[in-house]
C-alpha cells in the first residue's frame, strides 16, 4: 500500500486576493477552481505538481477567518528563502522571522504571514 497528502484546503476571506498572494508572490501555479453549493474554491501547486493547497472561500461568511489553536503553519520551499521573504514582505505580508540558517539542519528558514494571517514557513533546503 501506498500513500501521500496531495493538498490541503484552507479557508480564506477573498479567494481572489488569495490566489493572487500564493500565484504572483509564493510561486505557485493555479491548477483548478471548483465551484460547490455556496463555496467557491481554487487549487494551486508547485512546480512539480505533486503538492499544493486548496483556497476556500465560503459565500455565506464574512469577515476574518477564525483560525482556532489547531492550525500552526503553511511550509513553502523554495531555492531562494532570502529572495521569496524579501518578496513577500514588499508584496505586503507580516514578517515573523527574517531568514535564518539553521545549524542544526542544513536549511534557511524565514516566516510570513499571508493574506489571511495564517503564519507561513518559508524553507530553503542546502545540499552538505
Amino acid at each position: 500500500m501506498q500513500t501521500n497528502v496531495g493538498h490541503f484546503c484552507i479557508n480564506v476571506a477573498d479567494l481572489e486576493r488569495s490566489v493572487t498572494f500564493y500565484e504572483e508572490v509564493m510561486g505557485l501555479k493555479l491548477d483548478q477552481r471548483i465551484q460547490i453549493p455556496n463555496v467557491n474554491e481554487a487549487i494551486l501547486v508547485g512546480q512539480d505538481g505533486s503538492s499544493g493547497i486548496q483556497l476556500a472561500e465560503h459565500l455565506d461568511r464574512t469577515g476574518v477567518i477564525d483560525h482556532g489553536n489547531a492550525f500552526w503553519k503553511l511550509y513553502i520551499h523554495t531555492d531562494d528563502c532570502e529572495g521569496l521573504f524579501r518578496k513577500a514582505i514588499e508584496a505586503g505580508s507580516t514578517s515573523n522571522g527574517a531568514p535564518q540558517r539553521l545549524e542544526q539542519w542544513p536549511v534557511t528558514i524565514a516566516f510570513i504571514t499571508d493574506p489571511d494571517g495564517y503564519e507561513i514557513e518559508i524553507v530553503q533546503s542546502h545540499s552538505e
